[in-house]
């Protein structure tokens, strides 16, 4: 037996290194950046950040290939959809305000290496997304001027024919990108004055499109002479919805700007209240107005708003939409280019990334190595890549990083041991949802007078036992009094936090089996309809069997900032509305998504797991050290000794272990 626990010392040394959590500060308002945005700052990055080129685009395309007027409802359902993802990132935003969003919010909840693939995924989501809304913004542009731009680019230029790459060299994008970088490395305030201005300009076009649209439309448009209200039925308006759930991803800009924010325990949550709403509303009016005024059939999905304003014979008018189209986009070029940096920031000031990329500037106190060097990949890939083969990939790490995020929601509010300083959450010392069958767990708790002394405890599961708090009949994590005489038999041995722990890892795997089966059982799978419903029945009582586990169990409460209201069902629903979009993305994703994360665990062992800030702080020596030791009659046994570093340890006197609690008859 020995034997094999000592074979298993090394696997379980490195899993516990990979699903290390992330320590934060006592004071979590200290930063190295500037706390200079307000709410209203942080309103328009994340007006800036949804309302852009899907506004002028996606509804014209929804509308004419997939829903027909209906897209209103499609907004609608989508924009309700994505205020759970919103409440999750408002409630980590607040109360962990610090750069780097679903990166941070999985490093301190979920695990090192998991944080590491969420934050890879979603750096190459914001490079992507930033550069098609640049080649959108340059397509839009050169529109107006019937092609010039392209036309003497491919005649006095160059031209290639090459699958997955443009036709020619947009070098306008490119350059609108690194012009833009330039801009946001001069500062925050800079980046939020010309934020200000675009969604300034592009909210007056947008209340001029919906004033002079109502009094052209016709409601005849939504006759069945055109094909009704809703031509595709239901199901088209579920298509849509999942379609125009994309238009809603860019709130966690709000997030990722919370270590910048003045007040970020409230402003945090209005601003992604009030950026979602007025969203949401924009994408629902702009809708109405838009099929209301020319039949939805006959729209034009490249342009539909300016087009619908020149086939009623105003051109003038079509030439607003257009400005405001450009400076729509604008604002999300801005968001992209502000938040994909300071992910970067988080992850190389973590010891993850490189740390050329962790320098900030004294003046700027913005991360400008990270500016300059993603614009410029971003420009390079806006300069050769098609903007088809760019959207294509576009989605799946926004997905996976709001599932991770939902999940993290519920493992920190069940999880006991969580302190605050200032109104915010420092990290729970429990292992992620996916724990090892071995949880190892420390603790380094703060003295009055600042000594550190690290707590062990050796019982029969490696438990943490904590010298200063005795344990709680009913504590955080544990099981409701209610539901002890049901329950108590079966969970009353774990730990508190243990069974939510596990139960979030059977919410995310019937999730996953559950829309698997209705995406791929009748088609791909071809599953016999007696075999699907009792797929489908198991699938949704084993999703509906963990909610009802976890909230058995006692949450955190009395919180001084924001939380996600009815935990643990809203991010549940969030989880499984995930898991559902990223299975119905096309197999050729999914294949781009594997090699890319493939990239990112060579980088994170090649370089981020040898210089973890988390791994060189548990190498670090401590003056004192505590250990516990549960015997079975249930004694607890307290041996402390002194720690010092290796080089000293021939010239110092050792201290012998002095047992301050025994057991009668022990020897």
């Amino acid at each position: 037996m020995a034997t094999r626990v000592t074979g298993c010392a090394p696997a379980l040394r490195l899993c516990q290194r990979l699903n290390r959590l992330k320590t934060l500060d006592e004071d979590m308002m200290a930063t190295s950046l500037k706390r200079c945005l307000s709410t209203l700052d942080l309103t328009l990055l994340g007006v800036g950040g949804m309302v852009g080129s899907g506004l002028y685009v996606l509804t014209g395309t929804v509308a004419k290939d997939m829903v027909g007027p209906a897209v209103v409802l499609s907004f609608l359902l989508a924009g309700m959809a994505s205020l759970l993802a919103a409440f999750c990132y408002a409630e980590f935003g607040a109360s962990i305000p610090k750069t780097g969003s679903a990166y941070m919010f999985t490093y301190v909840s979920v695990g090192e290496i998991w944080a590491f693939l969420i934050g890879w995924n979603v750096i190459l989501e914001n490079m992507i997304g930033g550069a098609a809304v640049a080649r959108a913004w340059s397509g839009y542009l050169d529109s107006i001027f019937n092609h010039a731009i392209q036309n003497f680019t491919e005649t006095h230029v160059m031209q290639w024919d090459v699958p997955f790459l443009a036709h020619y060299p947009d070098m306008l994008a490119a350059g609108i990108l690194v012009l833009a970088s330039f801009f946001i490395s001069f500062g925050v305030k800079v980046s939020s004055y010309l934020n200000h201005i675009f969604s300034t300009v592009s909210m007056v076009v947008i209340a001029f499109i919906l004033v002079f649209g109502f009094m052209l439309a016709e409601p005849a448009n939504w006759s069945q002479k055109e094909g009704g209200f809703a031509p595709f039925g239901l199901s088209g308006i579920l298509s849509g919805s999942a379609t125009c759930f994309y238009a809603f991803v860019g709130f966690d800009v709000i997030a990722s700007s919370s270590e910048e924010a003045k007040n970020p325990q409230k402003a945090v949550p209005i601003a992604t209240a009030i950026s979602l709403a007025l969203a949401t509303t924009a994408y629902v009016l702009v809708s109405m107005v838009l099929t209301l005024m020319v039949p939805w059939h006959s729209l034009d999905p490249n342009s539909a708003l300016a087009d619908a304003f020149f086939r009623r014979g105003y051109s003038w008018a079509g030439v607003i939409v257009a400005v405001g189209s450009i400076c729509a986009m604008n604002t999300v070029l801005l968001c992209n280019l502000f938040s994909l940096p300071r992910i970067v920031y988080a992850m190389s000031e973590d010891g993850l990334f490189f740390s050329f990329f962790s320098r900030v500037n004294p003046v700027t106190k913005v991360p400008v190595n990270a500016i300059l060097v993603f614009g410029i990949l971003m420009a390079t890939m806006a300069l050769i890549f098609d903007l088809e083969a760019l959207v294509q990939f576009l989605s799946i790490g926004t997905l996976l990083a709001y599932t991770f995020v939902a999940a993290s929601v519920i493992v920190l509010r069940f999880q006991p041991g969580k302190t605050r300083a200032k109104g915010s959450a420092s990290p729970s010392p429990h292992p992620p949802s996916g724990p090892s069958p071995i949880a190892l767990e420390t603790q380094t708790i703060t003295e009055g007078v600042g000594e550190m002394k690290e707590y062990e405890s050796f019982s029969d599961k490696l438990q943490l036992v904590e010298r200063s708090e005795p344990r709680e009949r009913r504590g955080v994590g544990q099981l409701r009094a209610r539901w002890e005489p049901f329950l108590g038999r079966l969970f009353g041995d774990f730990e508190p936090g243990e069974v939510v722990a596990f139960s979030v890892l059977g919410l995310m795997v019937s999730a996953v089996s559950l829309c698997g089966v209705v995406e791929f059982g009748t088609k791909q799978l071809q599953l016999p309809l007696w075999s699907f419903i009792s797929l489908v029945v198991i699938f949704s009582l084993a999703f509906l069997g963990s909610l009802l586990l976890i909230w058995a169990h006692e949450p955190q409460r009395n919180s001084k900032t924001f939380q996600v209201p009815l935990v643990p069902l809203v991010p549940g629903l969030s989880i499984l509305m995930n898991v559902f979009l990223m299975l119905k993305l096309s197999s050729l994703t999914w294949l781009r998504f594997a090699i890319w994360m493939a990239i990112g665990l060579c980088v994170y062992f090649g370089y981020g797991v040898w210089h973890s800030k988390e791994g060189l702080r548990e190498l670090q020596p401590k003056d004192m050290a505590a250990r516990y030791v549960v015997l079975p009659s249930g004694s607890l046994v307290e041996t402390v000794q002194s720690v010092q570093p290796d080089a000293q340890v021939d010239h110092a006197h050792t201290t012998p272990p002095t047992p301050t609690a025994e057991e009668p008859g022990r020897t």
